[in-house]
């Protein structure tokens, strides 16, 4: 059928012998997985689901693993060339799957909660953040049982978000923030409940591993990480920065490790004149409670501009930028004009692509700081990250401290997700070897300093598991 994907039992390639498990290992294959009691279908690379169980296509009773009919036939290919005496079995295409079914975006459950009314989601995301307030209060602590809760109820609140802004963009911005008041509300205590839960330890497998079993939208996987992972590197910045040690070591470094990549940045001012508080408007210090939560409502919403049909970073069409702009603006638009969401959180959403203002990316800053400079050519930055929203908006500083984090966590989420499906997934080194070369040295993308805490960060969250 012309609407149909091809497929075949992944368990009859393996059928053929030894040499198809090792090409579809060699070759990263995308599996179709499908639940037999739900009905849920994704895919997932052979390589992650073989490294955690190298039988599972025999041990989890509850899936049943397919291939399509054209990575069947070039498995068998590889393996012919590597064994001449090979015969390649006869294929039967017989079982399809719509590549409708293939699920991606926001997830399968997206229809059913698009068509929720604004009271129930309302309800249905209190009801979230009454299970983790029950959690908090839960001693001894089950850290596997608030992973699996803070995962559920991320995913909630962020599709009942994305619904409702969706539905508010054709009302009036007056209509539109009534109606979503509500929904601004509750889903604000629930950041605050979120991130009182939140363990440092949540940059880990555990969680890469729930989000596997739990969601079935790419995109709201990615959303998930970047929420529950930047909170725990704020929750870690504020524990470190709170450490003089560390605010000394970067000033006794600062000279031989970070003053040359500032200087292009700030190229107004004298070398000897660039500081840490220079790089840092009025210093590194901890985040306010208040900063905080704004911050992580800014981190929840970040991507809820993006389309459904919009794969992170990658896919099968051709790099479409007007595309990938487009939910920038959206979501910035959305927060704004529709909603009662702090001010913050609406430019996390608009600037976490601006990468200090290299071609390579876009957001509403750039434009906006263009046409200061355009009514005022005297204007200059004399600062590279402010932490507070008024230095930002007069255009003091080049960029706003939750942005450059989100712009760390982003990239870093994007090339060591297991679940990609065109490009082979990075390890921790080799993401942040990349990092360092393609987005500090190359281009000045994303910030040294703050990458330098980020690899720190990660570090030491990895020596933890």
């Amino acid at each position: 059928m012309s609407d149909k994907i091809p497929v075949i039992l992944l368990q009859k390639g393996i059928d053929s012998g030894d040499s198809y498990i090792k090409i579809c290992n060699q070759e990263n294959a995308p599996v179709i997985c499908m639940n037999k009691d739900t009905g849920v279908k994704k895919r997932m690379p052979f390589k992650v689901m073989f490294e955690h169980n190298s039988r599972f296509w025999l041990q989890n009773k509850t899936w049943e693993y397919y291939i399509e009919i054209h990575e069947h036939e070039k498995i068998l290919e590889l393996v012919a060339e590597e064994d001449e005496e090979y015969k390649i079995p006869e294929q039967d295409p017989n079982e399809e799957i719509s590549p409708d079914d293939i699920i991606k975006g926001f997830g399968q459950d997206y229809e059913t909660i698009a068509a929720v009314a604004e009271p129930e989601r309302i309800l249905l995301i209190t009801d979230g953040n009454d299970r983790l307030e029950k959690l908090i209060e839960k001693k001894p602590r089950d850290e596997d049982e608030i992973t699996e809760a803070l995962v559920d109820t991320v995913q909630i609140t962020m599709l009942h978000n994305h619904a409702s802004l969706m539905n508010a963009m054709s009302l009036s911005n007056e209509e539109a923030k009534k109606q979503t008041q509500g929904l601004v509300e509750s889903t604000r205590q629930f950041v605050k409940t979120s991130s009182q839960l939140l363990s440092a330890n949540i940059f880990n497998d555990d969680l890469m591993k729930t989000l596997v079993s739990k969601s079935n939208g790419t995109i709201i996987q990615h959303m998930i990480r970047v929420y529950l992972n930047g909170l725990a590197f704020l929750s870690y910045y504020n524990k470190t920065v709170s450490s003089s040690s560390m605010i000394n070591k970067l000033r006794a470094s600062f000279s031989t490790r970070y003053r040359k990549f500032y200087e292009t940045l700030l190229p107004n001012l004298e070398p000897d004149d660039i500081s840490l508080e220079r790089v840092f408007l009025g210093g590194m210090r901890a985040i306010p409670d208040e900063d905080f939560y704004n911050w992580a409502a800014g981190f929840l919403m970040h991507d809820l501009g993006k389309a459904a049909a919009v794969e992170y970073h990658e896919g099968e069409d051709a790099y479409n930028r007007d595309i990938v702009i487009e939910h920038v603006k959206l979501g910035y638009d959305s927060i704004i004009n529709k909603t009662n969401y702090p001010r913050e959180v609406g430019l996390i959403a608009g600037y976490h692509h601006e990468y200090y203002g290299s071609p390579g990316g876009y957001g509403y800053y750039r434009t906006y700081l263009e046409q200061v400079k355009k009514n005022n050519p005297k204007s200059v930055q004399n600062y590279c990250i402010a932490l507070e929203l008024e230095p930002v908006i007069e255009c003091e500083a080049l960029a706003f401290f939750p942005a450059k984090v989100l712009e760390i966590i982003d990239v870093f989420d994007s090339v060591t997700d297991p679940s990609r499906k065109y490009r082979k997934a990075m390890t921790t080194k080799e993401a942040l070897e990349m990092m360092l070369k393609e987005f500090i040295i190359k281009e000045q993308k994303i910030d040294l300093i703050l990458f330098d805490i980020f690899a720190k960060f990660v570090s030491e969250m990895t020596l933890h598991q």
